[in-house]
């Protein structure tokens, strides 16, 4: 869809030097493009974009790469007359002389499809804002969605050689060597979890797991405020809280009466007043929370573009450390129609890619199912609730746990709990436990 009367950006002649290219080294180029994610779409001119196609598809049958068997080819399929026949063919073939410039028209026909897929998305949102029923959340949710499908291949990977590697892991290494003994990640404020994990670090994606009311909400909010408030000798970092389960009022209650350690259904009963040693202590949390760079966003059903497009606003005005997505089974499928068990693994994938992209620790809030509750045991990672694809993104799964007791009927936070760490991919796994005080739903370092 385009603009009555306007070309959309195109250039015949990089279409056509670039399949040149591909054509002169037998598919040394056309390597370099799979690898810079050019499709066949990538080509505006529908005759390059069928010979481009052509390519892709003999070099995964590991067929030469030179014009007589593209000819042949196209011929076999029926479209040689539809790219122009054998002339149009000689003709790109002696487009240029060498692949010197290989370079530079990969990314001009990479940067001229991304414009198009912009012009597209941006043509779209317009007519869907001319045509809006109502339901703004769902129609900026959509219009978001779809410029960061236009241009979330604009940049492209490229592979590492492991000799440059090698340089870099030694200097974080030597780094490390300067504070024997100390955690290397964002420090969660639990020194076991930190002793075990090595604390929450970049890239990662921690799953922090358990049965509803078990204090997931409040351990997480706990390492949140850890980041994000300064502590002696360790700077805070912004934090970013995507709550699709409570709302901002109750977790700003939860916060305040965690960091004043007071009891906020004193609060909400009206017993403390103005004045009182307990409204000193409040008033001192509003100055740290006033002072740190912790955001939270309460709006229900979003999706993992979102969820994506809201913490890349985060980082692009503050920098970002850490990201809570509380809770995984809470965030919405791009497509409602899929099985349950493939929406919960889009959701997973779509985190662990996030906190990639990003470079910063997520940690992902998730639900265990009943099985370890029935059978009065600690929690393991098929427990994991709704898909097994959540342990294999994780990079570390932390599962709270309370054994039920006789008597009991469901697990409820308790004065203490198990914390498991059944998955730490850079590190050991083990078992700690943690001190809960619900007055104040607030976790602390477990001492005996």
């Amino acid at each position: 869809m385009n603009p009555p009367g306007r070309v959309p950006p195109h250039s015949v002649e990089a279409e056509e030097q670039l399949l040149s290219a591909c054509l002169l080294d037998g598919g040394e180029t056309l390597n370099r493009c799979v690898e810079s994610k050019i499709r066949p779409a990538s080509f505006y001119v529908p005759a390059n974009r069928l010979i481009y196609e052509r390519l892709c598809q003999m070099q995964d049958a590991t067929k030469p790469i030179d014009m007589p068997v593209l000819a042949e080819e196209l011929k076999t399929t029926g479209n040689l007359d539809e790219v122009g026949g054998y002339p149009y063919l000689i003709r790109i073939s002696g487009r240029i002389p060498t692949t010197a410039g290989a370079g530079y028209f990969i990314e001009k026909v990479r940067e001229l499809a991304v414009l198009r897929d912009c012009i597209r998305a941006a043509t779209g949102i317009v007519e869907d804002a001319y045509n809006y029923t109502g339901g703004i959340d769902g129609y900026v949710g959509k219009a978001e969605a779809s410029l960061l499908a236009a241009t979330q291949d604009r940049i492209a990977g490229e592979s590492s050689h492991v000799g440059d590697l090698a340089d870099t892991c030694l200097a974080d290494f030597a780094e490390w060597a300067k504070k024997p003994g100390q955690i290397t990640g964002l420090r969660t404020g639990f020194a076991d979890i930190d002793r075990i994990t090595g604390g929450l670090r970049p890239a990662e994606m921690i799953v922090l797991a358990g049965r509803p009311s078990c204090g997931k909400t409040a351990l997480a909010m706990n390492m949140a405020e850890n980041v994000a408030i300064p502590r002696a000798g360790i700077k805070p970092e912004t934090v970013w809280v995507a709550s699709l389960e409570m709302s901002k009022p109750q977790l700003g209650r939860r916060l305040m009466a965690q960091r004043a350690r007071v009891n906020v259904k004193r609060a909400m009963d009206g017993l403390v007043r103005p004045g009182s040693a307990e409204w000193q202590e409040y008033e001192q949390a509003r100055r740290d929370f006033k002072a740190c760079k912790m955001f939270i966003d309460d709006q229900s059903g979003m999706t993992v573009s979102m969820i994506a497009a809201k913490a890349r606003r985060i980082q692009q005005r503050y920098g970002l450390g850490l990201i809570v997505v509380d809770y995984l089974q809470l965030v919405a499928p791009n497509d409602p129609s899929t099985i349950r068990e493939q929406q919960v693994a889009e959701a997973s994938r779509g985190m662990k890619a996030l906190a990639k992209e990003l470079n910063v620790p997520l940690v992902l809030l998730a639900q265990l199912n009943r099985a370890a509750e029935k059978e009065n045991r600690a929690p393991r990672l098929s427990d994991l609730r709704e898909s097994g694809s959540v342990e294999q993104d994780a990079d570390v799964v932390l599962m709270l746990n309370r054994p039920k007791e006789e008597g009991d009927t469901h697990q409820v936070a308790a004065p203490t709990m198990d914390c498991y760490i059944h998955k730490n991919r850079n590190g050991e796994v083990g078992e700690c436990r943690l001190t809960f005080v619900p007055q104040i739903t607030r976790f602390e370092n477990y001492t005996q």
